[in-house]
């Protein structure tokens, strides 16, 4: 008898050991879970913080310090003043361009440009991108869409470019389009590929979701359910969508 009850209590105590370890791993990943996004979102902006506010950080507290006299170090750092400095002559540029002597100064500057051999295609393509970026007329991206890539019965999640290939259309004897299929984790390089539209399959998702798809590799899934849409929507889209200053197609 002495044994069957220490054994009991043996078995009491192992319940109440395991009870105890099972709450604090629970509680342990749950605040792993809580505080981890939290951390890394604060190291990412404080240094992103960093890195921009350095670009002119230094050459800002110099010119401050001279100007007013400040009884402080040229060395001195003074966090944001970097990126205020870095602001200011954004919004000054973005003024002076947008006037008319701006606007030609611009245009002296582009032809200029384009004279060098190597800088001008350098930097036309950063400008166009960035023009394609930050412009409110357009998205850089419309609509994800799936298409059978690399082997058929695979399917990848690209994106639809904003402009038609004509060139493209009349090599290959039917309509294409432009896609850009972003690699995992990091979305920002993958491939361009031209796809005929009878292989492209549009789906009822948005890029937030598509975005956040990719760089979780597929840990977070999309909202909405996926469906695909006849391929004459997207001919029809494709249509409606030309380069600047040509024609409807």
């Amino acid at each position: 008898m002495p044994s069957l009850h220490r054994s009991q209590e043996n078995a009491g105590f192992q319940l109440i050991r395991n009870g105890f370890w099972h709450k604090f791993r629970a509680n342990f990943l749950t605040g792993v879970l809580i505080l981890l996004p939290l951390y890394l979102t604060y190291v990412i902006l404080t240094r992103l913080f960093l890195v921009i506010d350095g670009i002119l950080n230094r050459l800002a507290t110099r010119a401050l310090v001279s100007a007013l006299n400040l009884p402080l170090s040229e060395d001195k750092i003074l966090y944001g003043l970097g990126i205020f400095t870095l602001i200011l002559i954004i919004v000054i540029t973005g003024s002076i361009a947008r006037n008319i002597i701006g606007k030609r100064l611009l245009s002296w500057f582009n032809l200029l440009i384009d004279r060098i051999p190597i800088i001008k295609t350098i930097y036309k393509t950063l400008r166009q991108i960035s023009e394609a970026l930050f412009s409110n007329k357009n998205q850089a991206f419309h609509s994800p869409v799936l298409i059978e890539y690399p082997r058929p019965g695979i399917y990848s999640l690209a994106f639809r470019t904003q402009h038609t290939s004509e060139k493209v259309d009349e090599v290959t004897g039917e309509k294409c389009l432009p896609l850009f299929l972003p690699s995992t984790p990091n979305p920002t390089t993958g491939f361009l590929l031209f796809v005929p539209v009878s292989q492209v399959h549009e789906i009822e998702m948005s890029n937030e979701e598509a975005i956040k798809l990719i760089i979780s590799g597929g840990m977070i899934p999309p909202e909405q359910v996926i469906q695909e849409k006849p391929p004459s929507h997207l001919a029809a889209a494709a249509n409606s969508t030309t380069m600047p200053g040509d024609g409807a197609t």
